[in-house]
């Protein structure tokens, strides 16, 4: 199980947060940086809270942006295919939702097609989509596959996780070097042992 472990489905942007101004959010980065030891007012760190702020727009950008979206065009021809697509090694980088520090890896995605097929940037854009949030990995997995199922309704879908998180390399046991991997079946990969044993074929892991 992943170092940042929660029971729940991570939450849905919505729009009833009374979100601070930007003013406000750079006076909490100062009282940060104070709190931490430093002086907000030293030359190296007098424009920190505007780059902070510039990069938390960059590293939450998920919270602005919607599946449905992403997996909103289909194509029905691709000459009768129906057996797996699959994108591998889908670079992610996300922040633990505990701690506020990185976790970074790569995804696997896999369906089997049923009303068509989506193009394959989509997919590494779904990922983005949702990693750019706060976030656990188990929730990551799970919302990944669940808008792929929403949303293209293939006959199974497959999403696998490798990362790294600095929750537990940077602090606590430091246990540099140390993966998690999640995965999550569904339809016809849930229901057949032999799909689910091309998959991790494919992405070139042991079940």
């Amino acid at each position: 199980m992943d170092a940042c472990v929660t029971p729940r489905h991570a939450a849905k942007p919505t729009d009833t947060i009374d979100r601070p101004t930007r003013e406000e959010a750079e006076a909490a980065v100062r009282t940060l940086i104070a709190w931490a030891g430093d002086d907000p007012a030293r030359e190296g760190l007098l424009d920190t809270p505007q780059r902070v702020t510039r990069a938390f727009g960059e590293f939450f950008a998920g919270y602005g942006q919607q599946a449905d979206e992403v997996l909103s065009t289909t194509f029905k021809e691709v000459g009768g295919y129906d057996d797996i697509v699959l994108v591998r090694d889908i670079p992610l980088a996300s922040h633990c939702e505990h701690h506020m520090v990185p976790f970074f890896g790569k995804a696997h995605i896999a369906y089997l097609p049923q009303d068509g097929v989506v193009g394959l940037s989509k997919l590494a854009r779904l990922v983005d989509v949702y990693a750019r949030r706060l976030q656990v990995q188990e929730n990551l997995t799970a919302q990944i596959i669940d808008a792929i199922n929403e949303n293209l309704n293939p006959r199974g879908a497959a999403v696998m996780i490798e990362a790294e998180h600095m929750c537990m390399s940077m602090r606590g046991v430091r246990a540099h070097g140390a993966l998690t991997i999640t995965h999550r079946f569904t339809g016809v990969f849930a229901e057949d042992r032999d799909q689910q044993d091309r998959f991790f074929a494919l992405v070139g892991k042991r079940g």
